[in-house]
């Protein structure tokens, strides 16, 4: 019995437990094509298949629809697999164990694959489909998505007519992507020599981390356990001697690390044990949140090869204590998009060097570019060298888009159920009505610190200082001032003022809202970061 059978759409989710039962990571992607190859040959549909597995499935037009034009439909065929510590699957070989969890959907022990087989689902129900008006259908599937774009770069797209494509790799219903970062995967390769060293030998392990997609997670702030580890080596180093023998964590460059290990030879095990006591009791206050269940482990070791001199041994945590890691820089133009980032996703280390990989990402061109140099210009100057892979360009935001406007009346049209009501309460009372799913939304001043919730940033707010005409501060600050109606013109062309310096105000009186009033604490903060308390007046 399919485990999917009882949910809506039944043909997407029926095509959707079809394809996890084949193994499908990226690189082992050849029978899941053939797998589509077939459902197309069935149905007498046009298709091109080619060497790298990519397929191109076509649909002619139904009757009264051949004037249209084209649409292409877009998704990718590989997954990422991951799979939890003890988990005994090979997937490689063997498919995904679906299970039904109230609203969810996931997988026993792994990843479930929906980025992006929902995609590949969605377009097999729809290819089937005999119900359903549509132009001619041209629905792409590549392969090696997860690991730089591979497929798509060698794509003919010869066979294809249509020039309105809609990419199915979005992450909710109803929330509709219109720009997306290029990347590339980056490697930092650093030399290494090796030499016995006396010395006491230990396992250090940092693990228990929630972890996550680099693409969708990387802005929740989540400990990256190849970054921890750099850190750990940096701390027993600035304790005690230490050699550096093998480092060792994630296996996909675009998944965020959940555990990494090192074999290490210290002169002193105490000390270097009271160290990782310290960081750990640190660690577990800053991710507190984040990663509840962090840990981080000193064993006795059976390694019993030579570790890195101490030459390498310092180069290589110098490395990895200062590689970049996480959100570089947020976008201007769209409210809580990150707009470049990079994720040291794998971690190993062979007789004769150290590799760093890293998947790197942004919507802008230019700071790829520049991310890429940072990573080249320090991996340099510590005597490695980068290599990269996979590269491919950013899909920047276009202010003007038919289709996005297209597609935002479409499904309004489809959806006038969707209605606005607005609910009025405390932090602690929305945000519970929120995960009992009585509430969609709601907006508030500050991110929630509960892991549970995603918080976006929605708009920047301006605060507006009120100065009593009579002080004579308002003179010597004149090119600040706002009369009301400068005030309600403020953000058109030529009228922005600069922001006031508030610590011209540290000797004037403050009148505030009470305690506990956001605007009071954010007050208190700006003037604390002016450099003084401010004088309040009852």
């Amino acid at each position: 019995m399919e485990v999917l059978s009882p949910l809506q759409p039944r043909a997407v989710f029926h095509y959707f437990e079809e394809l996890c039962a084949i193994p499908h990571g990226s690189g082992n992607t050849k029978a899941v094509s053939g797998w589509c190859a077939a459902f197309a040959k069935a149905r007498g549909l046009e298709y091109h298949q080619d060497a790298l597995n990519n397929i191109i499935i076509i649909k002619e037009a139904a009757p009264g629809y051949e004037g249209a034009e084209p649409v292409i439909l877009q998704g990718h065929l590989d997954m990422v697999c991951e799979k939890e510590p003890g988990c005994p699957k090979d997937l490689e070989r063997e498919g995904l164990d679906l299970e039904v969890d109230g609203d969810f959907v996931t997988a026993r022990g792994t990843t479930l694959g929906g980025d992006d087989g929902i995609a590949v689902a969605m377009a097999l129900a729809l290819l089937d489909a005999r119900d359903i008006p549509h132009p001619r259908l041209e629905v792409v599937l590549t392969v090696d998505e997860e690991v730089g774009m591979l497929g798509a770069a060698a794509l003919d797209v010869s066979p294809l007519r249509g020039k309105t494509l809609i990419n199915l790799d979005s992450e909710e219903e109803g929330v509709f992507t219109v720009s997306c970062a290029g990347g590339n995967r980056t490697e930092c390769v650093l030399p290494v020599k090796r030499e016995p060293f006396a010395g006491v030998r230990m396992t250090i392990s940092m693990g228990g981390l929630t972890g996550g997609h680099s693409g969708t997670e990387i802005h929740r702030g989540r400990a990256n356990a190849n970054v921890l580890l750099g850190r750990c080596l940096r701390a027993v180093s600035a304790r005690t001697e230490l050699r550096l023998g093998e480092a060792a964590g994630g296996s996909k460059d675009n998944a965020i690390p959940t555990e990494s290990r090192a074999q290490i030879v210290v002169s002193d095990e105490a000390a270097a044990r009271a160290a990782l006591r310290e960081l750990e009791a640190n660690l577990r206050r800053e991710y507190r949140s984040t990663d509840p269940e962090l840990f981080l482990r000193a064993e006795p070791s059976q390694w019993e090869g030579s570790p890195m001199d101490r030459a390498s041994t310092e180069r290589a945590v110098c490395l990895l204590t200062c590689l970049p890691n996480g959100v570089q820089a947020m976008s201007g133009d769209i409210p809580g998009l990150v707009q470049t980032s990079l994720n040291l996703g794998i971690l190993t280390t062979g007789a004769e060097e150290l590799r760093a990989c890293f998947s790197v990402r942004s919507s802008l061109g230019s700071q790829k570019e520049a991310l890429k140099d940072r990573l080249t210009c320090l991996t340099q100057a510590l005597g490695g060298r980068t290599q990269y892979s996979g590269d491919y360009p950013a899909w920047e935001y276009r202010e003007e888009s038919p289709l996005r406007d297209r597609m935002v009346q479409v499904f309004r049209e489809q959806n006038p159920q969707i209605t606005l009501t607005l609910t009025e309460g405390s932090s602690a009372a929305l945000s519970e009505k929120l995960l009992e799913r009585k509430l969609d939304f709601f907006l508030e001043a500050e991110p929630l610190q509960d892991p549970k919730i995603q918080s976006v940033a929605w708009c920047t707010e301006e605060i507006v200082l009120a100065v009593p005409a009579r002080l004579p501060i308002n003179r010597e600050l004149a090119e600040y001032r706002y009369s009301f109606d400068e005030l309600l013109k403020r953000n058109e062309p030529g009228c922005k003022k600069p922001p006031v310096p508030l610590q011209a105000f540290r000797e004037e009186p403050f009148l505030l809202l009470q305690k506990g009033n956001d605007i009071y604490e954010r007050s208190m903060e700006l003037c604390r970061n002016a450099g003084f308390v401010p004088k309040t007046s009852s």
